[in-house]
């Protein structure tokens, strides 16, 4: 039979995109997808002399996981190359050359590093896209603000819970612009910022309940080690991360299912869809005060080893709840008056389909309102828009340091097998001194965190 491909967001294949329009209905039978009238992505219309210059750190190459067959960008390259049609690209860094050549073939002068810190040295440049594995992400992310530079970084912005705080801490001293990749905040439709103004708005009921549902991880392994590619500096791609000997399933695509590198499906998905959760239950910069939740881990030698099945549910101080679980993509939210269905393959369900024009005209308007009072652009357009304004993009670091530690907090748990109470406020376990000091991890000198 035939290996199941599990949609990630980071997943170019036809059969991924197939997946998400799949799931764009209830299971009990379709139901209307509504479609906003002011939807208009705008580009900047600077001339060369005013576009800012940017950097991009991270572009890796992928070729088809299943046939090892074509070769094109990943989500690295791809916000590098976003970025490269607003603004002049003149440098990428990649610990891979490879991967930073084939990047650097689209544009007449990007000059090519393989440390990021040498890109970073450049005072020409006035932003940066990180686009590496997730366990660099904090560390480069917090270099580049202390060097002068603007920030857009893939999701999920960090490894730790205290990684966020660091990053939070660094925003706040050095007032740059930070966008993180959550891009359901802004495009897909605005079907994910109607279902927030939805929810936000009381239609569906006062106390609301959220299920995240996303992909199972990946079991793999036992993998043999091999010398590392000749362009590859392996130790600098390891990081703060154990030294070990390179193994290709540790990388490129795969470093997702790795607890060492990333949080498996429940950060690599989980972010996006818990990031809309909470937003539309109005907990964007609060946490649960409860949370428990069951894993299945494989145990395997130099093998993948995040979570592949996981069931976590969470409660919040006023009763409201969320769950979060290896099932198909979606984000259902319920109240006391009915529920909405929404993914990228659209937005479900009576509320929606109901609508009067006056209501669709009505929804329209907050959703602007959502978006700071400007109708929506693409992700990284509005990263530079806010660039220049020196205003706060939609995708801010401190409502996704929060959602990114619900994330964490399930991968405790499952982790512990046991219910846990978390105090939002102080962002402690309450009386587990083994679960306070999972929201850090050792780093592996040099690349230490030191804020």
């Amino acid at each position: 039979m035939a290996k199941q491909r599990v949609p990630s967001p980071h997943s170019h294949s036809q059969s991924s995109r197939r997946q998400f329009l799949k799931t764009a209905a209830f299971a009990g039978g379709a139901a209307a997808t509504v479609a906003p009238t002011f939807w208009r992505p705008v580009r900047g219309q600077e001339s060369a002399n005013d576009r800012l210059n940017v950097g991009s750190i991270g572009t890796s190459i992928y070729t088809d996981r299943y046939t090892g067959k074509g070769e094109f960008p990943g989500r690295g390259a791809e916000i590098g190359h976003q970025a490269g049609k607003l603004g002049n690209m003149v440098a990428v860094a990649d610990v891979n050359l490879r991967h930073a050549r084939f990047f650097a073939k689209d544009y007449a002068n990007c000059e090519i590093y393989q440390d990021y810190r040498k890109l970073l040295d450049r005072k020409d440049i006035d932003v940066v896209t990180i686009g590496t594995p997730d366990h660099w992400h904090s560390k480069i992310a917090i270099d580049a603000m202390l060097a002068g530079k603007d920030v857009y970084c893939e999701k999920p912005l960090t490894l730790t819970i205290q990684e966020g705080q660091q990053i939070i801490k660094v925003v706040e001293q050095t007032g740059r612009v930070f966008q993180v990749g959550t891009q359901q905040r802004t495009e897909y439709n605005g079907w994910f910022l109607q279902a927030i103004a939805l929810a936000r708005s009381g239609r569906l009921g006062k106390k609301l309940d959220a299920l995240v549902s996303v992909g199972k991880g990946e079991k793999g392994g036992p993998f043999e080690p091999s010398d590392p590619p000749p362009d590859l500096d392996w130790e600098m791609w390891l990081g703060q991360a154990p030294l070990v000997p390179y193994t290709r399933q540790r990388s490129d695509f795969d470093f997702r299912w790795w607890l060492e590198y990333s949080g498996g499906q429940v950060t690599d998905w989980g972010v996006h869809h818990m990031d809309i959760a909470l937003w539309a239950l109005g907990k964007e910069l609060t946490g649960p005060v409860e949370i428990e939740g069951k894993g299945t881990y494989p145990k395997i030698e130099n093998g993948f080893n995040v979570a592949v099945d996981f069931d976590c549910r969470y409660k919040f101080a006023d009763g409201m709840t969320a769950r979060l679980y290896s099932g198909t993509n979606e984000l259902i939210i319920s109240g006391e008056n009915g529920r909405i269905r929404v993914n990228r393959g659209g937005l479900t369900g009576k509320p929606i389909e109901e609508m009067s024009e006056a209501d669709r005209k009505w929804l329209q308007e907050e959703v602007i309102k959502l978006y700071g009072g400007k109708e929506p652009t693409t992700h990284m357009q509005n990263f530079f828009d806010c660039v220049k304004s020196r205003g706060k993009p939609v995708s801010d670091v401190w409502s996704h340091h929060r959602t990114v530690s619900m994330c964490h907090l399930a991968n405790i748990a499952m982790i512990l097998d046991r219910k846990m109470q978390w105090d939002p406020a102080k962002e402690e376990f309450i009386g587990d001194e083994q679960a306070n000091a999972m929201r850090t991890r050792e780093q592996r000198s040099p690349w230490t965190i030191d804020v």
